[in-house]
């Protein structure tokens, strides 16, 4: 199978486009060219052709009408089209690669439709002019646009042959590094889900105000925060650091405000200083803004969550 997207500079939407399908259907010869005789042979048409119709493979938004966009509002560019045919399948197959689960269909397209809000759309709205970069100078769009050549490298090339060629390189590591990206999107949505039952079935102490995991590095704060309002503190074992973390509990979204803080008289404190103030002989820190402190052992963690509550709701 082949896949054709436009010769010259490329753009954040036709690689991730190309990124999409080419995860999809692997194996597939990539040529980037204007030629009609061979973009009409090519199983896919990205970003260039004129046509959208995802059953011939064809997944271009210049043509004069087109105006197709999401319920958002947020028009289509090629990574979008590419993206609405073909994400669920994109997310079910990077699941299978990299973590080797299987999705079921309606979870594939629940995590697709989520990268869509989060990523895709800003891809196609910096590609169509409605908005400068996704997001941001150094968003993903212009970090993609970093990979083209710039004007000195095509001028030394010598020639539009060994240029063009020079491009296809770059277009290459761009591919690899937007599937890095999207990889890291799926496998982090994946362990998210995965997540949810770890967290909802994990055992509580101190009349359900404290909640014991066995893994730090699971996402728990969004299931903690929505599901379980009698949680003010959450002990888990960091396997990294071979400790115990005491955190708190986001009272929102995006916001470092707690339920309820650690003490006060914690903050900043580490070792033997913390230790002697608790009364915990292994303690080992306190994060200076009273969200985070650490033990050796989980008795040591459990003894500083029991401090905690008392300070919470005295």
């Amino acid at each position: 199978m082949i896949i054709a997207t436009h010769s010259g500079k490329f753009h954040a939407d036709d690689v991730f486009a190309v990124s999409v399908l080419d995860i999809v259907f692997p194996g597939c010869e990539l040529i980037r060219t204007r030629d009609p005789a061979r973009l009409a042979q090519a199983d896919f048409n990205v970003d260039v052709g004129g046509m959208w119709d995802p059953a011939t493979g064809r997944f271009d938004h210049h043509q004069k009408g087109f105006a197709a966009a999401r319920l958002s509002g947020v028009v289509y560019a090629s990574a979008g089209l590419a993206w609405k045919t073909h994400g669920a399948q994109c997310v079910a197959a990077l699941a299978a690669r990299d973590l080797r689960h299987a999705l079921s269909d309606d979870e594939a397209r629940q995590i697709a439709y989520a990268i869509d809000a989060d990523l895709v759309q800003y891809l196609d709205m910096s590609d169509t002019g409605a908005a400068k970069n996704a997001p941001g100078g150094y968003g993903l769009s212009a970090v993609i646009s970093g990979f083209n050549i710039t004007w000195l490298e095509e001028q030394l090339a010598g020639s539009a042959a060994a240029a063009e060629s020079l491009r296809l390189q770059r277009f290459r590591r761009a591919v690899e590094f937007m599937q890095e990206v999207l990889a890291n999107q799926v496998k982090y949505r994946v362990g998210s889900l995965l997540a949810l039952a770890q967290v909802r079935g994990a055992r509580v102490l101190e009349d359900g105000r404290v909640l014991v995991l066995e893994n730090a590095a699971l996402p728990w704060t969004h299931v903690v925060r929505n599901e379980m309002p009698k949680v003010l503190f959450v002990i888990a074992y960091s396997i990294a650091d071979d400790r115990y973390m005491l955190s708190t509990v986001p009272a929102a979204a995006d916001s470092f405000a707690a339920r309820a803080d650690l003490p006060a008289a914690w903050a900043g404190l580490q070792g033997d200083a913390l230790a002697a103030v608790t009364g915990v002989a292994d303690a080992v820190f306190c994060h200076n803004n009273l969200f985070v402190a650490a033990a050796r052992s989980f008795e040591g963690a459990l003894k500083l969550a029991r401090q905690a509550l008392y300070h919470a709701i005295a």
